[in-house]
């Protein structure tokens, strides 16, 4: 097929002022639930861009794991490609492309790291397997094989056997505070909704933006 024909009407709904929240975390948590309830596949998956000088641009899928007034948190290999990168520059950004309601959210701020005992918390929550998975890929590193991967993996698991399995140093969580939020909503012939929420010393200032 030609993929330039392929287009559709955004026709779902419509996204006025008087439907934003003086707090986008209000509004963005609203969503999220939405999306969690329309039975989306991943619902909490968002894109993290980062940049870095030698390899650019980046970006890769991750779970959004939660959100509140501080920013939004998730957790990765603190030596995967990602990492590097946020240690090169702390500037994000994250997308949640919620296509089947006709909408996305775009997050841009700052990342940091968040506490280690939130980030022992969390890895406790985990499931078994999920936790013996942190142990055993070097995440973002060179293997020659799966067969390889997959001989790391029985050495993980043998080792800790029927025990616990505590938090690997190397694995934790990251928080992106936001200093600007765009709520999109589709519309149609293309004349989709837009809303920016700026972060200044008053408040957030609350913009529409042209489709």
């Amino acid at each position: 097929m030609q993929f330039s024909e392929y287009r559709r009407q955004y026709t779902l709904a419509g996204l006025r002022r008087s439907d934003l929240r003086p707090d986008p975390v209000d509004l963005f948590t609203h969503w999220q639930t939405q999306a969690i309830n329309a039975g989306l596949a991943d619902p909490t998956a968002c894109v993290l861009a980062t940049g870095q000088t030698d390899t650019g641009l980046r970006q890769r899928m991750v779970l959004m794991k939660g959100v509140d007034e501080r920013g939004l948190v998730f957790y990765t290999n603190y030596q995967s490609g990602k990492a590097e990168a946020l240690a090169e520059s702390a500037m994000a950004s994250m997308l949640f492309p919620w296509n089947e309601l006709d909408r996305q959210v775009s997050v841009s701020g700052r990342i940091t790291r968040i506490d280690e005992t939130a980030s022992d918390d969390y890895f406790a929550s985990r499931p078994r397997d999920s936790q013996l998975g942190a142990w055993a890929s070097a995440q973002s590193q060179a293997i020659d094989s799966r067969d390889a991967l997959l001989a790391q993996w029985s050495e993980v698991k043998n080792r800790f056997g029927d025990g616990s399995i505590p938090r690997p140093p190397h694995w934790g969580g990251y928080r992106l505070a936001p200093l600007n939020w765009e709520f999109w909503q589709g519309g149609e012939n293309r004349l989709h909704d837009r809303f920016r929420y700026q972060h200044s010393d008053d408040g957030w200032v609350i913009t529409r933006l042209q489709p």
